[in-house]
């Protein structure tokens, strides 16, 4: 298996530097006209400043304004950073060897960095906090889900875990709050065909051959509202939002079905009353079994009126974006190729 060259700048703020693969076919007269070319999103003086500054690398060292450009090459840059509203809330760890860790993610927290989201990350959070560079999840929640997340420590452990979650080899208990619709006979199983196209927010249902099966069970009811557990079968993108909304009980909280709603990222009311609450399965390195728990609640069950009102927005606390002192306006300096 070929190895993943190592980049020759360091993690910054957790992060890996961003990796750019120059074409064979290129004839630009440097380096510089062709980041020009490449990266059109980014202002030709924030990239003469990188340039200037050292901040832009081959496996040789520092790149400069006048370095010509090298077909076939790669160079490495760490990207500038958006300004993030800091997500108030904690990340419990719910076990940790040397191997693995499961942490207890919060609503309103994605697992990875993408787009908007980057030192606001779980990742990046627990890349920083707990000095472990190398972390690395082995499966994924949707930013709005609060829950479980698996994390490899031991970067020769990754393929065995996450392995086992593509193989779909791990079983999963899912709680929501919804409300309660008479004529419901539960448990029920759901079948269904999911698609979720680049670029469109929400995924869908459609036509064709299923590939995502949940089966549903109501736990309690209190008045209008059920404590629903959730059994996917598959991992398809927003399934158990789907599978609730396409039973017409859609989920708490829930901004995409059965409409999209516009709310600001800092706005911490009303979270998704959807939780990652039980993973189960056979350790892939060791045989033994394993199963974990979360430590949290659904609020809109436990609080209702603290579920409602929610902590305050925090616009004022916005993070600034991570620059030097100087530069132009934050962009996402580039891509991974």
């Amino acid at each position: 298996m070929r190895r993943r060259q190592q980049p020759p700048l360091p993690k910054r703020y957790g992060l890996d530097p961003a990796r750019l693969r120059l074409p064979e076919d290129g004839d630009w007269p440097s380096l510089r006209e062709h980041l020009i070319h490449r990266l059109p999103r980014v202002e030709p003086a924030r990239i003469d400043e990188m340039l200037r500054a050292g901040e832009i690398v081959d496996l040789d060292g520092p790149l400069g304004l006048d370095s010509p450009y090298v077909p076939g090459g790669a160079v490495w840059f760490h990207r500038d950073l958006p300004a993030e509203h800091p997500v108030p809330f904690d990340i419990p760890i719910v076990y940790r060897d040397d191997t693995i860790l499961v942490a207890d993610k919060p609503h309103f927290l994605a697992t990875i960095p993408r787009g908007s989201h980057i030192l606001q990350t779980a990742l990046v959070k627990l890349r920083r906090e707990l000095d472990l560079p190398d972390l690395i999840p082995a499966h994924r929640l949707d930013r709005a889900t609060a829950g479980l997340v698996l994390f490899v420590i031991d970067p020769a452990a990754r393929g065995a875990y996450q392995t086992m979650f593509q193989r779909q080899h791990v079983r999963k208990e899912y709680e929501a709050v919804a409300g309660i619709r008479p004529g419901l006979d539960f448990p029920v199983e759901l079948t269904s065909r999911i698609i979720k196209e680049k670029h469109i927010l929400a995924a869908q249902e459609v036509p064709g051959p299923p590939n995502a099966r949940t089966r549903i069970e109501l736990v309690e009811s209190r008045g209008e509202l059920g404590r629903y557990r959730l059994h996917p079968a598959t991992g398809r993108t927003h399934q158990l939002r789907l599978h609730m909304n396409s039973l017409g009980i859609p989920i708490l909280g829930d901004d995409f079905y059965p409409v999209i709603t516009d709310k600001q990222l800092d706005d911490y009311r009303r979270p998704l009353q959807l939780l990652a609450a039980t993973l189960e399965f056979t350790d892939p390195r060791t045989g033994e079994p394993r199963r974990f728990e979360t430590t949290r609640s659904l609020q809109a069950w436990t609080d209702p009126d603290g579920w409602a009102t929610g902590p305050p927005a925090l616009a004022e606390s916005a993070e600034p974006a991570h620059r030097p002192p100087g530069g132009p306006a934050p962009g996402h300096f580039g891509r991974r190729t």
